[in-house]
């Protein structure tokens, strides 16, 4: 039997589901947990798809998790990028809030986000950040006032 995508990627369906787990894939992540995973800045590169849904529905679901995954580094005009910044790129889409938004993955670890105030977002995304980006990546949380030891 197959159901009306209306029906399948609501979250509310999604959510009675207990123990759903979500895998997504991002372009980038901001310091509080916003993720865009349709566009690089202004440019288009993908739909949203279910991706909204499926985060909010394995997010509410009774030990569900949702894990969006990324990279912590691409590669542009032979230049390492990183993929978690302070803020997303201008323009760029927010795809999953940072209301919803539960795990972020990168090869350096997993952040959990859910139920985390400002700072600890900013933290434990730095922790998964690339090596090489991480010092400037705390320097940024530290002037947008994100950084535990600068709101102390």
């Amino acid at each position: 039997m197959a159901y009306n995508v209306d029906y399948v990627n609501h979250p509310s369906v999604i959510a009675q589901l207990d123990n759903f787990v979500s895998i997504n894939a991002c372009i980038e992540v901001d310091l509080f947990g916003q993720v865009c995973s349709e566009s690089v800045g202004t440019r288009h590169i993908s739909g949203t798809g279910g991706q909204l849904d499926f985060v909010e529905g394995a997010y509410k679901s009774k030990g569900g998790q949702s894990f969006i995954c990324t990279p912590s580094v691409k590669e542009i005009k032979g230049k390492k990028v990183s993929t978690i910044n302070p803020t997303l790129t201008t323009g760029a889409i927010v795809t999953s809030p940072r209301t919803a938004t539960h795990m972020i993955v990168t090869e350096n670890g997993i952040a959990n986000l859910k139920g985390k105030s400002t700072w600890e977002r900013a933290e434990a995304l730095i922790a998964i950040a690339h090596p090489d980006f991480q010092d400037q990546l705390i320097k940024d949380a530290e002037a947008m006032h994100i950084w535990r030891k600068s709101n102390k």
